[in-house]
């Protein structure tokens, strides 16, 4: 017999028990039963609360872990040529959609005014995104804990 033969008869084996049931799998289990998931929502909180040396039946506070970020700094105002390049950038391709959608006649000159503002929005905000370090930096541009 080759290893060819072989591995083909391991395939064979393989999908012909492919729909048959599983065995028993507690009666060979690996590990010991105090490592089992409990299934029951009494048994864990029982098993945590003694853990933790409090009575069974009262759970944790739940306060106790957890992280609540400080609130976020509020948004810098936008200046007018921002503004105006957002309202470009989405406003061009939401008239387009909604004059398609209603049937309205476009002219030629509509259609290209729309297409150059969402372009001359796209660009505008990509120019005035910048790529350098920020100028309030210092020296040192490194993490800040």
């Amino acid at each position: 017999m080759t290893p060819q033969s072989d591995e083909d008869e391991v395939w064979r084996q393989i999908i012909a028990s492919f729909n048959e049931t599983a065995e028993d799998a507690s009666a060979t289990q690996p590990w010991p039963d105090r490592e089992n998931v409990a299934d029951d929502d009494s048994e864990t909180q029982s098993a945590n609360a003694s853990d933790a040396g409090e009575a069974p039946g009262k759970a944790p506070s739940e306060d106790e872990d957890h992280y609540i970020p400080p609130p976020p700094p509020p948004l810098p105002p936008a200046d007018l040529l921002s503004r105006l390049s957002w309202v470009a950038l989405f406003g061009g391709p939401a008239y387009l959609l909604l004059a398609a959608m209603l049937g309205w006649s476009m002219d030629g000159w509509v259609v290209f005014a729309a297409v150059a503002a969402f372009i001359g929005g796209f660009v505008t905000l990509v120019v005035r995104m910048g790529d350098g370090p920020p100028t309030d930096s210092g020296w040192d541009d490194g993490a800040v804990v």
